[in-house]
């Protein structure tokens, strides 16, 4: 659906995207994540036709992005990460003069926009002003402008920027419904919301890529300490030193304690798990434990670690 072969943007001497290739399939949900100035914004208006490139090729759905420029947008849904909307204009009508200029006509206007309300959850919504939304409703609408030619490909910048927690989460369950019939690029920084809804992900930094395969292939090759964290009673220093000669152990951090038990962080190699022998050095000198518990990697966990300057 994208093909993207060393893709690069300057502006003057300035690079902000360099070298970009990468692919993504038919059907796909993938997240495109990276942290600000990374390039994402760039490389999502170079797809979209909105900027052209210094050099490289970009294809959607087999046609060439800038040789073959309409047929490519043709087959794009786009959501910015403000989305531009008439606050003058009811919901309904603004998604009608939408479609209209997207080339639909007649009873296809009626129709897409019917689906794209009943869609995006705006249907009791359809008659009211855009001005008196919230940002929830507005993030809703222009998600439902991109769906209104029903396009193959769909490519959404931030949509849960400035949404609360509830409206985060109906917005992540849409994203899940409409990878069910569309391929799904979505830039984002709340990287919990890309590790349920993505079957791929790219990070971009410094508009190079630094890594891209499934969030389940980036957290378990993720190069970071792991980390054990652990109650226990007993002398401080004793237990931090026995800690610190177990196999595997890289580093042993003592954290604030005021109700008698002591607790350490434990930093590990990546891939191991020391928990079964502190259990038993624990058991062996007598030291109580109340909490022995490994903290599993996320997709931020990856991300820092790709993207971190220190």
């Amino acid at each position: 659906m994208i093909d993207l072969h060393n893709l690069t943007k300057r502006y003057g001497r300035f690079t902000a995207v360099k070298d970009l290739s990468f692919h993504v399939g038919k059907g796909q949900v993938v997240g495109f994540l990276g942290p600000n100035g990374a390039g994402k914004t760039t490389t999502l208006r170079m797809l979209t036709g909105y900027l052209p490139p210094t050099s490289g090729t970009a294809t959607i759905a087999g046609h060439d992005i800038f040789k073959d420029s309409i047929k490519a947008r043709r087959n794009i849904g786009y959501m910015p990460e403000n989305v531009p909307l008439y606050d003058d204009m009811r919901v309904r009508e603004y998604l009608r003069f939408r479609a209209q200029i997207k080339g639909l006509r007649g009873r296809d206007v009626r129709n897409h926009v019917g689906e794209a309300l009943e869609m995006c959850g705006l249907q009791h919504m359809r008659r009211r002003m855009i001005k008196t939304l919230s940002k929830g409703y507005r993030q809703r609408v222009g998600l439902a402008d991109a769906l209104i030619n029903q396009p193959e490909l769909l490519i959404l910048d931030e949509p849960t920027n400035g949404l609360d927690p509830n409206q985060i989460r109906s917005i992540r369950k849409l994203i899940k419904r409409l990878g069910e019939k569309h391929t799904v690029l979505v830039s984002t920084h709340i990287l919990s919301e890309v590790e349920m809804v993505a079957d791929h992900v790219v990070i971009i930094d410094s508009g190079q890529i630094k890594a891209s395969d499934t969030p389940v292939n980036l957290i378990k090759n993720m190069r970071a300490a792991g980390k054990v964290s652990l109650e226990i009673r007993g002398d401080r220093d004793t237990i931090q030193a026995a800690l610190e000669r177990l196999e595997h152990v890289k580093k042993v951090i003592t954290e604030p304690s005021d109700d008698g038990w002591i607790h350490f962080s434990i930093l590990c190699e990546s891939g191991t798990d020391t928990r079964e022998r502190i259990a038993e050095m624990a058991s062996q000198y007598g030291w109580p434990i109340r909490t022995l518990h490994r903290h599993q990697a996320t997709l931020e966990d990856v991300f820092v670690e790709l993207t971190r300057r220190d």
